[in-house]
């Protein structure tokens, strides 16, 4: 079994109300715009952590992190990008990854909008689980956590840390 907090869109805010949920997670993954690496250092130095970097990222964070992330976490196939659309309105640069090889969990951040839903043709869920950071145009600021127990995904929660 593995705890997973589900974060987006910092934008170079990291507090202590994102670090209480850290500390409850095996794995924390970030789903791009980062903004600085003091954001993701702060998560490393409690959890692992694996991540995407975003549009507003710099070429220091993109050194850290790619612009894709696939791997497998327990049973799960896990592809992370930062701009990916969501099913069945893939975007042109993951649509045909996602189409000849589905994944199981299919994350992105990019909107702001937290979104969780099933490409049913294809058998992929897909989590974005809005901003968790301060800048942009959302009114509240949210994060996803879940837990991967072998290939089940399951115990999906919302979290909302309050007004932007």
């Amino acid at each position: 079994m593995t705890k997973i907090l589900l974060l987006s869109d910092t934008h170079s805010h990291i507090d202590d109300a994102i670090l209480k949920h850290v500390k409850w997670a095996d794995e924390v993954w970030h789903a791009g715009d980062i903004g600085s690496l003091d954001v993701t250092d702060a998560i490393a130095k409690l959890k692992p952590l694996k991540g995407v970097h975003g549009n507003i990222d710099d070429h220091i964070i993109q050194k850290e992190f790619s612009e894709n992330n696939r791997f497998y976490c327990e049973g799960v196939d896990v592809f992370i990008t930062h701009i990916g659309g969501y099913p069945p309105k893939y975007n042109m640069r993951t649509r045909d990854m996602i189409r000849e090889n589905p994944p199981k969990l299919f994350i992105c951040g990019h909107s702001h909008i937290l979104k969780v839903m099933m490409d049913k043709k294809l058998g992929v869920l897909h989590m974005n689980p809005g901003a968790c950071g301060k800048h942009g145009f959302h009114q509240v600021r949210t994060m996803l956590r879940f837990v991967i127990e072998g290939d089940n995904i399951k115990d999906l929660e919302v979290i909302e840390l309050g007004k932007r």
